[in-house]
């Protein structure tokens, strides 16, 4: 009997520790982001659960890919190269090629992880706000960046992502600014609490 209640404790002193309460936070944070999306995606998609609401004020999926597809657009004319949004999908060289923004493309996976992140870390909301606003929008760069490649290397042939898949390219940039995000974000909460501590 006295084992049992040992065991209880020991579970309760785990399930209290920072490291689990953070990896919970996380877990949740990310789910809901990642597969909340998901969900919003098929309900705003005409077919079995089909909610024109959801359609008509919350698909910010489709928000995301519009903004994309301008994005990509404006940057390519930037550098001389003239595009049009033919459909909420595509993006194409005029007389020439076009690029797919399908649901895999968004970035939702790298967006939900750096939100994770935030939220499950330590920091004001408001400092957490700022964190998350900038982090997104450095994702959303990169993707923009990849995009607008993407249709330059189709229509010109010319390798401009060094060989890689255009998946693995977003990807692998994005981590990168992710991993720099996160420990700029590191140690900016060490110094604010050393500073603490020095008061």
């Amino acid at each position: 009997m006295a084992e049992t209640g040992a065991k209880v404790m020991d579970i309760k002193k785990l399930i209290k520790h920072p490291l689990v309460i953070y990896l919970l936070k996380f877990a949740v944070v990310f789910c809901v982001a990642y597969y909340g999306t998901i969900a919003v995606e098929g309900l705003a998609a005409p077919g079995n659960h089909y909610s024109p609401f959801i359609e008509h004020y919350l698909d910010y999926p489709s928000w995301l890919r519009s903004s994309l597809l301008n994005g990509s657009r404006l940057l390519l004319s930037i550098f001389g190269y003239h595009t049009v949004i033919t459909d909420s999908y595509h993006l194409q060289m005029v007389g020439g090629r076009s690029v797919q923004l399908i649901y895999a493309c968004l970035g939702i996976g790298v967006m939900s992880f750096w939100l994770a992140f935030v939220v499950a870390n330590k920091g004001s909301w408001k400092r957490k706000s700022v964190w998350v606003l900038g982090g997104m929008f450095c994702i959303w760069l990169i993707n923009v960046s990849r995009i607008s490649l993407v249709l330059v290397q189709n229509n010109t042939g010319k390798n401009l992502m060094w060989g890689m898949d255009n998946h693995d390219f977003f990807n692998v940039l994005s981590y990168v600014a992710l991993f720099l995000m996160i420990f700029l974000y590191d140690r900016m909460n060490r110094t604010k609490s050393v500073k603490k501590n020095l008061e």
